[in-house]
């Protein structure tokens, strides 16, 4: 992966890079996209599991172009944990999260606490908490909650809600923030 980000990087490369940021995004997510476009032309997910202690640091997305390898890997790392159920995951979603951490102005990585959520899983959660979702984005592969260290809460959504891309839940008493690509809306305290 090294070798070919370092031969990524030509002159014209980098004049891509500083084109980008003239480019008008699409209309929808315009804003995570517009603080994307400031990452020179590269996208790049850095996360690890409290649960299952993996890490996960990719870059997923070069120029224009989606990884699929990378992607891949994303869809293996954001998988039901409890079950090992996988699902493609939405890419929408990882790029409100690369977004937000472009953002936040860390190198630290997200700590995943819940990516894809199988059927089965989602409705134990539901069985014992009232906060969870029946139709959950989560077991659509476009959701998930996280923390971040160095970083608060409260920093961290709003980070997420500066991209008006999707859904940003606050959890302050659980300390994890809730990043969606549904629609765009705010909840918690």
């Amino acid at each position: 992966m090294t070798a070919s980000i370092k031969t990524s990087l030509t002159r014209r490369g980098l004049l891509k890079a500083f084109a980008a940021t003239t480019v008008v995004a699409a209309p929808t997510y315009a804003n995570a996209f517009g603080v994307l476009r400031g990452a020179g032309d590269i996208r790049r997910l850095k996360m690890h599991s409290g649960r299952t202690g993996e890490r996960l640091d990719t870059i997923y997305w070069i120029e224009g172009d989606y990884i699929p390898e990378a992607l891949s890997e994303i869809n293996r790392f954001m998988r039901d944990w409890r079950t090992n159920d996988m699902i493609k995951f939405d890419r929408r979603t990882i790029d409100i999260l690369a977004a937000s951490h472009r953002l936040l102005d860390t190198d630290a990585s997200y700590m995943l606490l819940s990516g894809y959520r199988s059927p089965k899983t989602n409705a134990m959660l539901r069985s014992r908490s009232r906060s969870v979702a029946r139709n959950s984005l989560h077991m659509k592969g476009q959701a998930t909650d996280i923390r971040l260290e160095g970083r608060s809460v409260s920093q961290i959504s709003r980070a997420a809600i500066s991209c008006s891309a999707g859904g940003v839940g606050k959890y302050s008493r659980s300390n994890f923030v809730h990043v969606d690509c549904g629609d765009v809306r705010v909840w918690g305290r």
